[in-house]
């Protein structure tokens, strides 16, 4: 059975993520078979496996960075909000049940052959298991039938790290209050500690970490610096939204109460010429002028269509297009440009019917199987006065909807199954599909690129942008500043090796 470690947080977004990924990076370049485990995860951003499954977006990150393909054993529970009490329960990568936080909290000993299986099976001829906890093991209120943290760390038998984010400020206390909060078994389970996020001279910390080593008496097993990698993040907490690139081309992105698999943009934010925007109410609109505007998934198609036209939202992307700006939407982005969503089920909302913004020639109807799929296929049209016919496309499918054509409007894509997928506006200048990850295809980006600079009648720009090639860079440079700020003699001593 494989060794194991495990990375838990002080609280939600100090690095877990990150850090797991890093380490199996780090492991994996030191010749073990390594593979990402978190039990239950709560994120909008997920990914479908080649079979067909769902699983969180992070765990695919860490996945890639083990060099392995993504499993959905790898995240048996994940949960996807679609509403401020309430989420869809994903378990093994299907949709099962939406349920409110309480009732989730009574049924979760329920998981626990579940969670406890999938560790077992992703354990088979793998040297180490690096798992992630969730927010924090210190949340009393939640400690019985806990699945994620310490619960987890108990039916595993892992050694725990515990990372605090010095960025946030009171890291001291971060740390020596969730470990006072552990019963006394689980502090044992403790081997150390990792300050996240650290700006400045790491001398002037050093006092500090004597300090809160003899309070604890648990070792600091490195000071990890604040840096920013272009690596796809868990949920819509993401610092990516408050954060302006610089580049030749603006991709402006509207920003949905229910945003989901937001890194369908990530390709973007990568690329060099590319400056990527979000835009979250009507007056960043009005100010907006993006070359491209993209309406990307929601996890409540309905709702967030409600909120677009009510908050004159939708006024302003009609104005934008109006101005010659080219629209992208994907999924959910793709039914609320069209003309009418319906949920005759009331899956999404008791509205039974809804207005879309009318500017594709489609209808939605709101079913209540999901569709979960790895596609790929051929564009069929144009777009942007480019003549895309036959160029290769793929990605995958996560939706309840499925949209009507009307009046012989032109398809995007013809999949290699034979079915078809989205549209294309009769003029050209707006696209719809159900494809995330549209923008990872090099190819489609790139022509997409050269006709946007093509339209500000600005030079061809450089070769075009190897999206892999660069992904693994950002992994590489992850892995190495986080090896060269760790104690690692001491962390394979942890693990066992």
């Amino acid at each position: 059975m494989a060794k194991n470690i495990m990375f838990m947080g002080t609280g939600s977004s100090v690095g877990k993520s990150l850090l797991t990924a890093a380490m199996c990076r780090i492991l994996n370049n030191k010749g073990y078979t390594v593979a990402p485990y978190k039990s239950q995860n709560m994120a909008l951003n997920s990914y479908i496996t080649k079979d067909g499954k769902e699983m969180g977006r992070a765990q695919v990150v860490q996945a890639e960075c083990a060099r392995m393909e993504p499993q959905v054993e790898m995240n048996p529970v994940l949960l996807k909000p679609n509403s401020d009490v309430g989420c869809q329960v994903i378990l093994m990568g299907k949709a099962e049940y939406n349920m409110d936080a309480m009732d989730y909290h009574a049924h979760k000993p329920k998981l626990v052959e579940i969670v406890v299986s999938a560790y077992n099976t992703l354990a088979e001829g793998k040297d180490v298991i690096v798992i992630e906890g969730a927010g924090s093991p210190a949340e009393i209120n939640l400690r019985d039938n806990d699945i994620v943290n310490m619960g987890l760390a108990e039916l595993v038998d892992a050694p725990v790290l515990l990372i605090g984010d010095i960025d946030k400020g009171g890291v001291f206390a971060s740390i020596y209050g969730t470990i006072m909060l552990l019963q006394l078994e689980e502090q044992k389970r403790i081997k150390g500690f990792i300050i996240n996020k650290f700006r400045g001279d790491v001398e002037l910390l050093k006092p500090g970490i004597e300090m809160i080593e003899a309070l604890i008496n648990i070792p600091c097993l490195g000071v990890v610096p604040y840096k920013r990698f272009v690596i796809d993040d868990e949920d819509s907490v993401s610092e990516r939204f408050d954060t302006q690139s610089e580049g030749l081309i603006t991709i402006g992105v509207v920003y949905l109460p229910h945003l989901s698999n937001f890194t369908d943009c990530t390709a973007f934010e990568m690329h060099p010429e590319v400056k990527v925007e979000y835009y979250r109410n009507q007056r960043e609109l009005q100010l907006a002028n993006p070359d491209l505007l993209v309406i990307p998934g929601s996890k409540n198609t309905i709702d967030d269509t409600c909120h677009v036209i009510e908050s004159k939202m939708g006024g302003e992307i009609r104005r934008i297009h109006d101005c010659g700006v080219p629209i992208v939407g994907i999924c959910g982005g793709f039914q609320l440009l069209g003309k009418e969503i319906r949920d005759p089920f009331g899956v999404e909302s008791s509205k039974g019917s809804i207005d879309g913004l009318g500017l594709l020639n489609i209808v939605t109807t709101i079913g209540e199987e999901k569709r979960t799929v790895r596609a790929a296929g051929k564009i069929q049209g144009n777009f942007m006065g480019m003549d895309l016919v036959d160029t290769m496309v793929e990605g995958y499918e996560i939706h309840m909807g499925e949209s009507e054509a009307l009046d012989n409007a032109r398809s995007f894509a013809i999949l290699d199954d034979g079915t078809v997928d989205g549209v294309i506006s009769e003029d050209g200048t707006i696209m719809g599909t159900y494809l995330h990850g549209i923008f990872d295809n090099d190819d489609f980006r790139e022509k997409i690129i050269t006709a946007l600079r093509a339209k500000k009648n600005l030079e061809a720009g450089p070769a075009a942008f190897d999206f892999k090639a660069f992904k693994e860079e950002q992994y590489d440079l992850l892995a190495e500043t986080v090896e060269s700020s760790l104690d690692m003699k001491k962390i394979m001593e942890i693990i066992g090796e």
